[in-house]
């Protein structure tokens, strides 16, 4: 099959495919042996400051900057900065 020699003008043919969103709210280290010990009820501390802004991810690519915040009774995430590649 060949190759299309031109860019696809029409984006509407990818606005239905499915992408994996993710927000990371921070990350840690620890030794495989405090790994091993954690329970139902223990808490990990995270490296951001619970103020800090969270990082938005589409299919593992960073694209923005966020704000926890409480819909209803669900999280999500107020849009503050997006990046520009």
């Amino acid at each position: 099959m060949e190759a299309a020699a031109h860019p696809v003008h029409n984006l509407e043919l990818l606005m239905d495919v499915p992408v994996k969103l993710s927000v990371e709210i921070g990350s840690c280290q620890m030794p495989m042996r405090e790994v091993l010990q954690l329970n139902i009820g223990s808490v990990v501390q995270l490296d951001k400051p619970a103020e800090a802004p969270v990082d938005l991810y589409v299919n593992q690519k960073r694209i923005a900057h966020g704000e926890v915040v409480v819909v209803e009774d669900r999280f999500g995430i107020k849009i503050t900065e997006i990046y520009k590649t």
